[in-house]
């Protein structure tokens, strides 16, 4: 993964059927595909925090 500006670029590989339906749901959503991701992966820390508590920084080491 590189950084630029602070940001992590991060890529993934997916079938072209799933990244199609994907793109269709991230437009639906009123977001391109990247924003749709960044979304739902805060939408999984926020969860899990939800039931299992903050994520401190002493847990990422």
């Amino acid at each position: 993964m590189s950084q630029i500006n602070g940001k992590i670029h991060f890529s993934i590989r997916m079938d072209e059927g799933l990244h199609n339906k994907f793109r269709y749901v991230a437009s639906y959503d009123g977001r391109s595909m990247s924003g749709q991701i960044l979304y739902l992966i805060q939408k999984c820390v926020r969860d899990y925090e939800k039931e299992h508590g903050p994520i401190s920084g002493e847990d990422l080491q």
